[in-house]
C-alpha cells in the first residue's frame, strides 16, 4: 500500500513539474530553390532558449571559417546553435523529445551544439555531414532535428538520437512534394504521441500553405510573417486581425505562439543556386525578442567584418542589438511576479495608430530588404572592398537609428 502511495505521489509531482516547465520550442524549415523566389535554398530557425542572450561569431579554427549563434553568457567557443561556412554549407536544429526510445539509458547529453560546430569546421556537403554522423563514436549524446543545406542544392533533415538517425531529402519529391519540410520539437521517425511543439508547426505549416496559394517563399515571408506571427493555430486567435489604441493597456495571454517569451535570435541562410561562388550566401539574422529586433544582413565574403551590433564589443560580454532588444522586450512584458511572461502587452507592440514597435520595425525592415536586394545584385556583378563592406553596415545601421529606434526610443 505504502508503495503504490509513494508511486502516486511521485506522479502527480513529475506532473505539475512538466505542467510548470516551459518547453522551449524552437521552429525550422528547409526550402529547396525550387520553392523560393529566386531559386536558391533556404535553411530558418527560429530559437527559443533558457540562455536570453545570443550574438554572432565569426571562427577559423576548422577546414573551413564559419559563423554561428552563441550564447553570449559563458561564451567558450565550443558549441553553436546555427551558422553557415565558407562552403556554403549551412545547419540548423530542433531539440527532439520523442527520438530517445525507453531502453535507451545513455546519460550524455546536450551534445547538439558540439556537433554542429564540428560539422562546419569540417562538411561542405549534406553527404560529408551525413558521413560524420556514421562515423562519430556512439552514443552521440544528442536527441534532435538536424537540418543542412550546401551549396550543391543538397538540402536535408536528419533526425537523430545517440544512435541512428533518419534521413529526410528536401529535394525529394516523396518526403517534401511542395519543395519545404518543416521540424519543430517533435520528430516524425519517433512517437508522434509525444514531444512538443505541436501547435507551432501547424501554425508554421497554415502560413506555408496559405503563402503558396500566392508567391513562392521569400526571406521576408519567413522572418517577418512566420517568425513574427501572432497567429495561433489551434485557438484562432490572430491579434494582428483586432487592433488596440496606442493609449489602450491591453494584455493578452500568449503560449504557444511561434514568437513567444523565450524566443533568442532568429538566423536564416540563403544559400547559393548550383555552380555560384559559396561566399556569396548570405546570413539574416536577429538577436532578442522578435517582435521587437531587426533583422541584419551579411555575406559569407565579409568574413570578420560583419555587422558590429551582432557581436560584443570593446571587451563586452553582450551584442548591441541584443542589449536593445532588452529594453523593449522587458515593455512588452511589464508585469515580472508570478506567470506575468504568459501576457504580452499587445497595443505596445502593434496598435490601430500604426505606433507599435512592430509597426514600426516592419516599415523600417521593408526598407533594409530592399536595400539588401539592390546590394546583392551589384555585389554578384563586382566583389566589394572592405570600404565599400563598411559603407553597407553603416547605410543599415542608419535605416534602423533613423526609422526605427529614433522613432520608439524617444
Amino acid at each position: 500500500m505504502k508503495k503504490f502511495e509513494s508511486k502516486k505521489i511521485y506522479l502527480i509531482i513529475a506532473t505539475i513539474i512538466l505542467l510548470s516547465f516551459d518547453i522551449l520550442a524552437c521552429s525550422t524549415a528547409i526550402i529547396s530553390g525550387k520553392a523560393t523566389k529566386d531559386g536558391r535554398p533556404i535553411i530558418w530557425k527560429h530559437r527559443d532558449s533558457d540562455s536570453e542572450a545570443n550574438h554572432v561569431t565569426y571562427f577559423n579554427d576548422g577546414k573551413y571559417s564559419y559563423y554561428g549563434i552563441v550564447n553570449s553568457e559563458n561564451f567558450d567557443g565550443k558549441e553553436l546553435w546555427g551558422g553557415f561556412n565558407s562552403a556554403g554549407f549551412a545547419i540548423i536544429n530542433s531539440a527532439s523529445y520523442n527520438l530517445k526510445p525507453e531502453n535507451d539509458t545513455t546519460t550524455l547529453k546536450d551534445k547538439e551544439g558540439e556537433l554542429m560546430k564540428l560539422a562546419l569546421m569540417t562538411c561542405a556537403t549534406v553527404s560529408e555531414f551525413e558521413e560524420l554522423l556514421k562515423k562519430l563514436p556512439k552514443p552521440l549524446g544528442v536527441e534532435a532535428n538536424f537540418g543542412v543545406i550546401d551549396a550543391f542544392g543538397g538540402a536535408a533533415y536528419f533526425e537523430t538520437n545517440n544512435f541512428y538517425y533518419i534521413k529526410f531529402d528536401v529535394n525529394d519529391v516523396k518526403i517534401a512534394p511542395k519543395g519545404y519540410l518543416i521540424k519543430t520539437n517533435f520528430s516524425f521517425s519517433g512517437d508522434t504521441t509525444k514531444g512538443f511543439g505541436f501547435i507551432g508547426y501547424e501554425t508554421a505549416l497554415e502560413s506555408f500553405e496559405s503563402e503558396l496559394l500566392k508567391d513562392k517563399i521569400s526571406p521576408e515571408f519567413l522572418i517577418q510573417k512566420v517568425g513574427r506571427s501572432l497567429y495561433h493555430s489551434r485557438t484562432k486567435d490572430n491579434f494582428f486581425e483586432k487592433k488596440y489604441s496606442f493609449n489602450e493597456k491591453i494584455f493578452k495571454y500568449f503560449r504557444d505562439f511561434i514568437p513567444r517569451f523565450s524566443s533568442t535570435s532568429s538566423i536564416l541562410i540563403r544559400g547559393v543556386k548550383s555552380g555560384e561562388d559559396p561566399r556569396y550566401a548570405t546570413c539574416f539574422v536577429s538577436l532578442g525578442f522578435p517582435l521587437v529586433s531587426p533583422t541584419f544582413f551579411f555575406y559569407n565574403l565579409f568574413n570578420e567584418n560583419y555587422h558590429e551590433w551582432l557581436k560584443p564589443r570593446n571587451n563586452e560580454k553582450f551584442a548591441h542589438a541584443y542589449l536593445l532588444s532588452k529594453q523593449l522586450k522587458n515593455k512588452c512584458f511589464p508585469i515580472t511576479k508570478g506567470n506575468g511572461k504568459d501576457y504580452i502587452l499587445i497595443n505596445v507592440v502593434i496598435n490601430s495608430e500604426q505606433k507599435g514597435y512592430l509597426d514600426i520595425l516592419l516599415d523600417a525592415e521593408n526598407k533594409e530588404f530592399e536595400f539588401e536586394k539592390k546590394y546583392f545584385e551589384t555585389m554578384l556583378k563586382k566583389e566589394p572592398s572592405i570600404d565599400e563592406i563598411n559603407k553597407f553596415n553603416f547605410q543599415q545601421t542608419k535605416i534602423y537609428e533613423n526609422d526605427y529606434y529614433l522613432k520608439i526610443l524617444k
